[in-house]
């Protein structure tokens, strides 16, 4: 893997000395422009470690006292906008986007996602890891994340392992007009229902806010397009981490975040910027 954003000394180093004729940065010296980030110190062009990864995507230090909530998403389209392939992501991933992906879940205190992407996925409960065993433990967190389901219908299989077999037990998103019969059967499964809306839907200002109140301080949102969507539209999206595949998939699949538009584009910053066989990892926060 290769960080090409920012710039640091190794990756400044092999593009001023990379090119024939052209002269490296005077050694133990920086180059003009280099900077220190996290996991700089990743030599590039090998397999990242789980170590590494975490560092380079750690969640921002909460101020002194704070118990304010992050909320990130990690997406994947391919480079025509696909978010999917035949309805799943899988497809358009790659063995660099899923050690990602598993390291994202690994630093969270929740993973929030939509009901059809549960259906469509196959969504299981998230395990704990032995590698980010230390790492959890030291920031107080539970062994695995916990799931939010984001529901209005709360039409779910509630005999899924999502369900019956949680390390952490699973959570439902919904709102105060869903109807009780559903409630009832979730609650009944053993799923911890959270009111997160006046209405039939949930407000995700309130189901971020609904979270952080039990403890889930570093948010995960795995989609689909429409929950990113809302997302975005209600301005709760702290940071974008967008898998670019080099992949051309034409059809006609959703893009990586759907529904109505916003009146002004939301402007998001790069962090970071890896690259491996091709496949592009960015970072992007809110500016």
């Amino acid at each position: 893997m290769r960080r090409l954003f920012p710039v640091t000394y190794e990756t400044a180093a092999q593009t001023s000395g990379g090119a024939r004729g052209t002269a490296g940065p005077a050694p133990g010296r920086p180059p003009a422009g280099a900077q220190e980030a996290p996991g700089a110190d990743a030599p590039d062009g090998h397999e990242w470690s789980l170590d590494e990864l975490a560092d380079a995507y750690a969640y921002p230090a909460p101020a002194p006292g704070g118990r304010e909530p992050w909320l990130r998403a990690n997406m994947v389209s391919t480079l025509d906008g696909a978010a999917q392939h035949d309805g799943r992501s899988q497809p358009i991933s790659s063995a660099a986007d899923m050690r990602i992906f598993g390291t994202l879940r690994a630093l969270a205190d929740v993973v929030v996602v939509g009901a059809e992407t549960v259906r469509q996925e196959g969504y299981r409960p998230a395990r704990a890891r032995a590698e980010f065993a230390e790492r959890r433990a030291a920031a107080g967190q539970a062994p695995a994340p916990a799931v939010a389901v984001v529901t209005a219908s709360v039409n779910l299989d509630f005999s899924l392992p999502l369900f019956t077999s949680p390390l952490v037990p699973t959570l439902i998103l919904t709102g105060a007009a869903a109807a009780p019969d559903r409630i009832s059967a979730a609650e009944k499964a053993g799923v911890r229902v959270v009111i997160a809306g006046d209405g039939a839907g949930v407000d995700p200002a309130r189901a971020v806010r609904a979270l952080a109140d039990l403890g889930h301080t570093r948010l995960l949102s795995e989609g689909g397009p429409r929950l990113l969507g809302q997302l975005v539209a209600a301005e709760v999206l702290d940071e974008l981490c967008l898998t670019v595949s080099p992949m051309l998939t034409v059809g006609d699949a959703q893009r990586i975040a759907g529904g109505p538009s916003v009146a002004v584009p939301r402007r998001f910053a790069l962090m970071s910027l890896l690259e491996e066989d091709g496949f592009l990892f960015g970072r992007y926060r809110r500016a």
